[in-house]
């Protein structure tokens, strides 16, 4: 009966790759990508994980497997680095084996998304593990903290207490940090090691090794 089932589903070339509804602020674009781009240095030789930004998630658990939820980042764990066929267009969870991801961010903008309340419903039906709210400009106006980690306890999510925060099941930790590049300075989320030590891009190690031995040999 759940073979049955599964066939029936679309399958992610019969799916749309997104909601259509654009952005609206430059941090729900760039900050999960620089999540990304960092991951892909600190598991440069892991081929079990899948980072996505901006991209539609479908699932089982919502009103119509048809319609996705799309966070401004996730990451899977167990899943492949890259599909056999190329990239995902989106990550469809019943060509993922089931594998929800682990790990969720909403960046919250000028318009209010439901961080707080129907999304964090969403995920945790979904049975995502760890859910970070990054709200940098309006928490206020929201009366919640600029970074928020909750943890799915018992079916429910549960705020977490510390920055960096450590994820025992992804074993990284997330936290807020100052990126410098090109002289622009800006407040970003970074990787963290089990020691609180944040993970650094390939520039920032190359700032500071310039900064301790000079340039490099052959520059």
């Amino acid at each position: 009966m759940v073979d049955s089932y599964l066939d029936r589903l679309p399958t992610s070339l019969e799916l749309p790759c997104s909601d259509d509804i654009p952005v609206d602020n430059e941090d729900q674009n760039f900050l999960p990508n620089f999540l990304l781009f960092l991951l892909e240095s600190i598991w440069a030789k892991r081929l079990d994980w899948f980072f996505g930004a901006d991209m539609a998630i479908y699932h089982t658990t919502g009103v119509n497997p048809r319609v996705p939820v799309v966070p401004d980042g996730f990451l899977s764990l167990g899943v492949e680095r890259r599909k056999a066929s190329g990239s995902r267009s989106s990550y469809v969870v019943w060509e993922e084996n089931g594998i929800v991801p682990t790990f969720v961010l909403e960046v919250v903008s000028q318009t209010y998304g439901e961080e707080y309340d129907k999304k964090m419903e969403i995920y945790a039906k979904l049975g995502v593990l760890y859910y970070v709210v990054y709200n940098p400009n309006f928490w206020q106006r929201d009366q919640h903290q600029p970074l928020e980690v909750y943890k799915l306890i018992d079916g429910f999510y549960q705020l977490q207490i510390g920055e960096p925060f450590w994820m025992q099941k992804v074993g990284l930790g997330i936290g807020r940090g100052i990126n410098s590049d090109g002289g622009l300075q800006r407040e970003v989320l970074y990787w963290y090691n089990k020691q609180s030590s944040r993970y650094q891009t390939a520039e920032e190690l190359l700032t500071e090794y310039r900064q301790q031995f000079g340039e490099l040999p052959g520059s």
